[in-house]
């Protein structure tokens, strides 16, 4: 078994119930302190992870790119590690949507196979590709022969990740705790199938 530990960014500028998926917003300093102090314990341990993974988009990357080279590991951008792409709805609060279209925004929410915001990335679609992610860190890990990794990524991507290990139904996914700057244990069998082990603590 390998373990992957998935981090999700702190709080950004667009954090306060705006859809971002795609937006490339910046951390707050509480959000880089968020992530700072999730990760404080691992560290004073001695580092564990002997490489690090994120998105490309700077609420991960920047701090990423900090624990790499504080840690002295290697750092590995994967753009399939990326929030999903909420189409029209980037940038609009998810007030604003329950003001103009409250019966598409509840469809969203309690069916996200069956509904997808115009011009959005198709949840299936997501999967896949997050899953093709996963395998990517899977294949770089047992190639440079790594037993534990940090991924700096999404609150989507990790709550996708969830579903999938706790053997959830996939329209589940909205209702899966992914807090901002939380850090999530996870193992990756042979094939790379997921296994959930918690939250840090």
């Amino acid at each position: 078994m390998r373990r992957i530990d998935l981090l999700r960014h702190g709080e950004s500028q667009w954090s306060n119930g705006y859809l971002r998926g795609s937006i490339d917003d910046e951390l707050s300093v509480l959000g880089w302190a968020q992530m700072s102090a999730s990760i404080q314990s691992q560290l004073e341990q001695g580092c564990p992870w002997q490489a690090v993974f994120s998105s490309p988009l700077q609420r991960c990357r920047l701090f990423a790119e900090d624990v790499a080279k504080q840690q002295q590991r290697a750092l590995y951008l994967d753009p399939n590690l990326q929030e999903i792409h909420f189409g029209d709805w980037e940038g609009e609060s998810t007030q604003a949507l329950y003001d103009r279209i409250p019966s598409q925004l509840a469809e969203f929410w309690q069916q996200p196979t069956q509904f997808t915001p115009p011009n959005g990335e198709p949840l299936l679609v997501f999967q896949q590709r997050v899953l093709s992610a996963i395998q990517h860190i899977h294949q770089q890990m047992v190639q440079s022969n790594l037993q534990h990794a940090l991924v700096v990524t999404h609150g989507g991507v990790i709550k996708l990740l969830k579903t999938i290990a706790l053997a959830q139904p996939l329209d589940r996914l909205l209702s899966m705790s992914a807090e901002l700057g939380q850090l999530h244990h996870f193992e990756l069998d042979v094939d790379a199938a997921l296994y959930y082990q918690g939250i840090a603590k």
